[in-house]
C-alpha cells in the first residue's frame, strides 16, 4: 500500500490580511475592502475544531460501513472520487461545505477499505495505527504551542521541497514497488515525519488566519486541510507498522 497527498502544495486558504497579523487596527470596511470578501463573523478556533470533528465522525461512519462490505471496488471508488473532490476544494475560491463533507465520505470508503485489507493480514494494526496517528498529532500539537517548532520562511521551503520530492517518488513506486528492508523503513519514517511536518503548517495557518480574523465560513476550508494531512499520516503510520510487523 501506497500513500502520498496529493493536495498539500498550493492548498487554497483565505488570503491573510499583513494589516492585521501586524495588529495594525483597521475599520471594518477597509478589512472588507483588502480582503475583498463580504464581512461576516471571524473565524474561530473552535469553528475548526467543530467542523474537523464534524468530518471525521463522517468519515468514521462511512469507513465502518465500508470495513464491512470488505469490497475493494469501494476502496477504488473512494480514492477517485476523493482524489477529484480534494483539487476542486483545493483550488476553488468559493467555499463549498457539501463537497467538503462529500470528500470525508468518499475517504471514509478508501480507509475502511484500506485498514480492512491491512486488518486481515496483520491483526490489530489498525488499532496500533490509529493509537500512534493520535499521539504523533498530540505530541506535534505539544511542540507547536510551546514554541519548540516554529513555521519560518526556510522551515516552509524545504517542506515544500520534501513534498514534491516524495510525491515523485510515490508516483515512480506505483510502477517499480516500493523498497523492502531498511530503506523501505528509512522511507516510511520518512513519509510520517514529512506529514507530522505538514501537520504544524496546518496548524500555523490556522493560527494566522484566526489572528486576521476571517470569515467563519474559512473554517471549513482550515478542516479539509487538517483532514487531509492527518489522513496522510495515518496511512504513513499504517505502513510504517506493516514494514515492521513483517519482518516478525
Amino acid at each position: 500500500m501506497r500513500s502520498s497527498n496529493p493536495v498539500l502544495t498550493g492548498r487554497g486558504f483565505a488570503r491573510i490580511n499583513p494589516a492585521i497579523l501586524d495588529g495594525r487596527e483597521g475599520s471594518t470596511e477597509e478589512v472588507t475592502r483588502l480582503e475583498s470578501r463580504p464581512n461576516s463573523a471571524p473565524m474561530s478556533i473552535d469553528d475548526v475544531i467543530i467542523k474537523t470533528a464534524g468530518l471525521f465522525a463522517v468519515l468514521v461512519a462511512v469507513g465502518t460501513f465500508a470495513w464491512q462490505a470488505q469490497s475493494g471496488a469501494l476502496a477504488i471508488i473512494g480514492l477517485v472520487v476523493g482524489f477529484i473532490l480534494a483539487m476542486v476544494n483545493t483550488y476553488s475560491k468559493k467555499i463549498r461545505p457539501a463537497l467538503v463533507i462529500a470528500y470525508a465520505a468518499a475517504q471514509g470508503l478508501a480507509l475502511g477499505t484500506i485498514s480492512w485489507m491491512y486488518e486481515q493480514q496483520y491483526q490489530g494494526i489498525v488499532g496500533q495505527a490509529v493509537v500512534a496517528t493520535a499521539c504523533a498529532f498530540t505530541g506535534v500539537l505539544v511542540a507547536y504551542k510551546s514554541g519548540k517548532i516554529r513555521v519560518t520562511p526556510k522551515f516552509t521551503r524545504i517542506a515544500s521541497g520534501s513534498i514534491v520530492g516524495y510525491f515523485v517518488f510515490s508516483l515512480f513506486s506505483i510502477f517499480a514497488g516500493f523498497p523492502s528492508g531498511g530503506l523501505g523503513t528509512l522511507i516510511a519514517v520518512g513519509g510520517v515525519v514529512l506529514a507530522s511536518i505538514f501537520i504544524v503548517m496546518d496548524l500555523d495557518q490556522i493560527e494566522k488566519a484566526v489572528a486576521a480574523k476571517v470569515p467563519a465560513e474559512e473554517s471549513w476550508r482550515c478542516a479539509f486541510g487538517l483532514m487531509v494531512t492527518l489522513v496522510w499520516l495515518y496511512l504513513e503510520v499504517l505502513r510504517l507498522i506493516s514494514i515492521l510487523r513483517g519482518r516478525d
